[in-house]
């Protein structure tokens, strides 16, 4: 006869050379099932289209002392209160006419198919290969519709995750054509990203390809929406002027943020996730670690007086990160597109006071640092010089001597940063004959050849 199981007898039962069956009384159908290894596990028994039929409810939950009740969920281990609640649910839907081993193994399909969701299959591709094997990952990230937030890829909104559009989507579903429309809906407004885009997604499909998620790539051939051309947009010296006025008229954080990326000639994603603890204004220095440098390698970035004045002056927002351009102290800056946009109108507003009809032709935030490596030269500092201060592995040395130069060059690039923020100074000020005059930031000023 049946007995009520007890927690404390559950766990005494001993294995035996066979398999056992142990009921419980109190909820006819459960069984304690204890393995001749000594596993131990929950299933109930129940009648259904005539046949009887068992269901297993889930391993056995050890007993820790303090901690809280798991969860009762069909699959997860389950104490001996949590299986009394599955196996009763489960006998529930015996009564309903329907079989649980059935209604089980549907929801596995289900979760199975949740795994081929575009943007589930985004995110393990981002975190399984492009994290590991691309150093711009975040960009290829955010061009598939996902964003880093507190280390963790989620779905962005309007994005290629939007449930709009792909998000709620199994890959196997999206086709050639759906590919085609989404990339020339970029390309009216962007052809340059519709092309980058249609990069990612290729790779995309190619992984999956790899992983036997899909048979084939449904975009294998497709060619890109727009023809490229190498830039080589560089501002004048009028814009140049133009851009700080207008940096200044727009404000903080993105006018100090601007300002910077054309005075220290880095990256847009590097000077985004400058923290204090990247910096020693002291030695007026600037480390960028591998895992935020472009090209994977730590790059230490000489600080000309006025970059450094800029840093200064930038307002502060606390944060654990010690972020220097961010409007929460949690995340850097983000919203490019309206930042600009308010520069551009600004530029064009200082532009026509100065000259009736005068215009401000497109321009890129890339094209200050390419503006800034061009200046260096102009100013007769040395190709791989530039290079350095840049953080370019692909120029001027190659191949043996790659390998064998490690010289950092530490000296040099600050000659040649400085030299370039000085001459930015001459220009905006006019003085074309100084080498060390100020350099406007906006809020006050700083002698270019005063260090701290």
């Amino acid at each position: 006869m049946a007995k009520k199981l007890a927690t404390k007898s559950v766990e005494n039962v001993k294995a035996t050379a066979t398999r056992q069956e142990i009921p419980d009384a109190l909820l006819p159908g459960l069984y304690l099932v204890v393995q001749p290894s000594g596993a131990k596990s929950w299933a109930v028994r129940y009648r259904h289209g005539g046949r009887p039929r068992k269901l297993t409810l889930g391993p056995l939950a050890p007993t820790i002392e303090g901690a809280p009740e798991p969860e009762p969920v069909l699959g997860a281990p389950l104490t001996l209160k949590g299986a009394r609640i599955v196996g009763r649910q489960q006998l529930e839907i015996v009564a309903t006419g329907r079989d649980p081993a059935t209604v089980k193994k549907a929801a596995r399909a289900e979760a199975s198919d949740e795994r081929n969701l575009y943007a589930n299959v985004a995110t393990d591709f981002v975190t399984r290969y492009a994290r590991k094997k691309n150093r711009s990952w975040r960009e290829t990230a955010r061009l598939l519709g996902l964003r880093e937030v507190d280390g963790e890829l989620k779905s962005i909104k309007g994005g290629l995750a939007d449930g709009r559009q792909w998000g709620k989507r199994r890959v196997q579903e999206i086709t050639r054509r759906d590919v085609r429309e989404l990339i020339e809906g970029i390309a009216e407004r962007a052809p340059v990203a519709a092309n980058r885009t249609l990069a990612a997604v290729r790779k995309l499909f190619n992984w999956c390809v790899e992983r036997d998620i899909l048979d084939a790539s449904p975009i294998a051939g497709l060619p890109p929406p727009a023809a490229e051309a190498s830039r080589d947009r560089i501002l004048t010296d009028d814009e140049i002027r133009w851009f700080w006025k207008g940096c200044v008229e727009i404000g903080a954080p993105f006018g100090p943020f601007f300002r910077l990326l054309l005075v220290t000639a880095q990256r847009r994603g590097e000077v985004r996730a400058m923290t204090t603890g990247q910096l020693d204004l002291a030695e007026r220095l600037w480390t960028i670690p591998a895992a935020i440098a472009k090209n994977n390698v730590e790059h230490v970035v000489p600080l000309a007086p006025q970059a450094v004045a800029i840093i200064e002056a930038a307002p502060r927002i606390k944060g654990k990160a010690g972020l220097i351009f961010t409007t929460n102290g949690e995340t850097p800056v983000s919203g490019w597109s309206r930042a600009k946009a308010n520069l551009d109108a600004a530029m064009l507003r200082i532009a026509r006071k100065e000259r009736k009809g005068a215009t401000v032709p497109d321009w890129r935030l890339h094209d200050l640092r390419r503006t800034a490596a061009s200046g260096m030269a102009r100013l007769g500092q040395p190709v791989h010089v530039v290079e350095a201060a840049l953080n370019h592995k692909s120029g001027t040395i190659k191949g043996v001597a790659a390998v064998y130069n490690r010289y950092s060059y530490a000296d040099e690039k600050r000659v040649a940063l400085e030299a370039w923020a000085n001459s930015l100074d001459a220009l905006l000020t006019g003085d074309s004959a100084s080498n060390v005059v100020t350099l406007r930031s906006g809020k006050g000023k700083r002698a270019a050849g005063q260090r701290k």
